[in-house]
């Protein structure tokens, strides 16, 4: 690890493509060849609709880390655009699925088309004091007025709290990913996208670390009306494999073998538990997924995928800051 942690930049990042790369082509090979088996009647119809999912997921991972590597060569601005496009497309899903009324569309082409666009430039000038509170406090305030002139009161606060916590999720939670890539931390310059690539990771070993756990124990549900599989048990296996995933990432990082470990467990088990969360949305939405016939973004399932990163990237960007004193 020590000395992984000493090669040079184009070193570590083209090693670090090579596993990345090198793992989806074995996990690639190794699906078309299951595909191949014969399966009983019983079992068969079963077994292609687990395969489907799988093909979607891994797809999906495919053009996640195709997508990464095109905004590592194309540098922060270029990734920040990218991450902006995604904010887009997860919260227009998001508001698709949701309850609103003519009096908010005033509301949503300000989150569209003037806090979106705003939050995005204010992370690429690096202003993050003002990054960290202009949604939570401005827009926060700004919303339920610009509503009220709609002049429609029937659920105007059930209607605005929608509308606010898209925001929330969509925009001022995926927002905190870029803003990694222009921390300056010391002895740290030009890695930033290590940090976001070490995020992305340890969020999504813990969120299939957890699926797999909970299919494997024997459920203890924490709260069944919301999800089945999410318990306590499945969790802690989870978060507990983020942190192992951390600790061997530890050399790409400006972290300390143990802070590794910690950050990968802060990161993960902050993801599963957005998930959970968003499971509650969507129950109350009525929907298995936010993508879907009802989907209109042409990206099924976006917000499915990037939600448990939403609810990471705040909590392991403030970490960062903290752990470093900046």
């Amino acid at each position: 690890m020590g000395s992984l942690r000493h090669l040079s930049v184009s070193q570590q990042i083209g090693l670090l493509f090579v596993v990345l790369f090198g793992l989806l082509v074995v996990v690639t090979v190794i699906a078309f060849s299951r595909t191949l088996r014969d399966r009983n009647d019983d079992d068969r119809e079963a077994h292609l609709e687990a395969h489907e999912r799988f093909k979607r997921d891994l797809r999906a991972v495919w053009v996640g880390a195709v997508l990464f590597w095109i905004s590592w060569i194309a540098g922060g601005i270029v990734s920040t655009l990218l991450f902006g496009l995604v904010s887009f497309l997860a919260l227009r899903e998001f508001v698709t699925l949701t309850h609103t009324r003519r009096g908010d569309h005033r509301s949503l082409l300000l989150a569209f088309f003037v806090v979106l666009p705003l939050q995005y430039v204010i992370v690429a000038r690096e202003q993050f004091n003002l990054f960290t509170v202009f949604i939570p406090v401005y827009v926060f305030l700004a919303i339920p007025v610009v509503s009220a002139l709609g002049n429609d009161p029937q659920r105007f606060l059930e209607r605005t709290a929608k509308i606010q916590w898209g925001i929330m999720v969509c925009v001022y939670g995926m927002s905190h990913a870029p803003a990694l890539l222009l921390l300056d931390l010391p002895d740290y310059r030009d890695r930033g996208a290590f940090l976001v690539l070490y995020l992305v990771v340890v969020v999504a070993v813990a969120q299939i670390v957890q699926e797999a756990a909970s299919r494997r124990l024997r459920r203890r549900p924490v709260a069944r009306a919301i999800s089945r599989s999410f318990s306590w048990r499945a969790w802690t296996i989870g978060a507990g494999s983020a942190a192992l995933a951390g600790g061997l990432l530890y050399w790409a990082t400006p972290f300390k073998p143990w802070g590794a470990v910690i950050m990968g467990l802060i990161a993960g088990g902050s993801g599963t538990l957005g998930e959970f969360v968003m499971h509650a949305l969507k129950r109350d939405a009525g929907v298995r997924s936010w993508g879907g016939k009802a989907s209109v973004t042409g990206a099924v399932g976006l917000l499915d995928r990037v939600a448990p990163l939403c609810f990471a990237a705040p909590v392991f960007f403030h970490s960062v800051r903290w752990y470093f004193g900046i």
